[in-house]
């Protein structure tokens, strides 16, 4: 390999595919994606619409001024796919998968650019966790991470955002919405944004946040108005003054609505979360969506594009790879 190739950036191709009634997976979607999972057996077409209903309500529940039937705002999402050519000769690798929001005001006609990112899905992060992190343990008495752990994954998404690419299809840093874990527990603070809510604080870092770190990604846990607990908030710069109170809004609106059917335990439990609150995915004291959702297919599937990504990506190309990571400035 042409040590020259090792030290240039790869290259990135982004395709879109439209989230909405009639959205079916492209073959490159991890079926295990969010959106991808909603999308497949007899409930799909209902799954997908009442998915898009919620999201659609609680964003006018939360965009409530001048507002009065709440039905103003559409939320538009597309699914955007972004594939890795390492050698630059037109062969492709899915690399990362975001979601970006547009809102359509219905009032005035206008359709309003929103935040990319919100979800996020990666092969390299189904092979960290589900392959290396688990053969990394096997025969440890004592669980431990792996040297350089997510750097890999994080220097491809840094060089990602960085591209001309990324900044010819986006104007602004990504921001990416994920549940809180369940074995940290999170301290409302003082402090309360308007769309965003109040602010918690978690006891001690997780291993999300610190792979996300790698990733350039900074974090901050929010709990909007009118939700149960708060969300994880992953971010370039400052997440309270880059966007717009209409952005955050879609962002939050998107993956409520993904949290509640994923993560009905906590998302969609009976109780709000208090100045303490540590999540429990075991909560029995919480109602289900009309989405069907199939949690341990999910879980399964993880591990299987975990040994594909393996196979196909980490294993023909180890020493480029290796390399152009341990060079990597970004």
């Amino acid at each position: 390999m042409d040590v020259n190739v090792m030290n240039k950036d790869f290259n990135f191709k982004i395709s879109r595919i439209r989230f909405d009634e009639n959205y079916r997976p492209s073959d490159n979607t991890r079926i295990t994606t969010n959106f991808a999972n909603l999308a497949r057996g007899e409930s799909r077409e209902s799954n997908l619409r009442n998915a898009l209903k919620m999201m659609n309500n609680r964003f006018n529940a939360l965009a409530n001024w001048d507002n009065p039937t709440h039905d103003r705002y559409s939320v538009e999402i597309d699914i955007v796919s972004v594939d890795i050519d390492l050698e630059g000769n037109g062969h492709t690798f899915p690399s990362i998968e975001v979601l970006q929001t547009h809102i359509v005001d219905n009032k005035t006609k206008q359709r309003i650019e929103g935040i990319v990112g919100n979800n996020f899905s990666s092969y390299v992060r189904d092979y960290d966790f589900s392959v290396l992190l688990l053969e990394h343990n096997k025969n440890q008495a004592q669980f431990s991470i792996p040297d350089n752990f997510g750097q890999l994954h994080g220097n491809i998404f840094k060089s990602f955002v960085n591209s001309e690419t990324y900044k010819e299809n986006f104007h602004k840093s990504p921001v990416i919405c994920l549940s809180v874990s369940d074995n940290k527990v999170y301290k409302r603070s003082g402090n309360q944004h308007p769309i965003l809510g109040f602010e918690y604080q978690p006891n001690e870092s997780s291993l999300t946040e610190q792979y996300f770190k790698k990733m350039g990604l900074q974090v901050r846990y929010f709990m909007p108005p009118n939700t149960v607990a708060p969300l994880a908030f992953y971010f370039f710069g400052d997440l309270l003054n880059d966007y717009s109170n209409l952005e955050l809004i879609g962002t939050i609106s998107t993956m409520e609505t993904f949290q509640k059917i994923y993560r009905p335990e906590i998302y969609n439990a009976n109780a709000v979360a208090g100045t303490s609150y540590q999540p429990n995915l075991k909560n029995e004291d919480h109602s289900l969506t009309q989405i069907i959702y199939d949690r341990e297919e999910r879980s399964q599937l993880a591990k299987e594009q975990g040994k594909f990504t393996h196979e196909n990506f980490i294993k023909p190309y180890h020493s480029l790879l290796e390399q152009w990571s341990n060079n990597c400035t970004l």
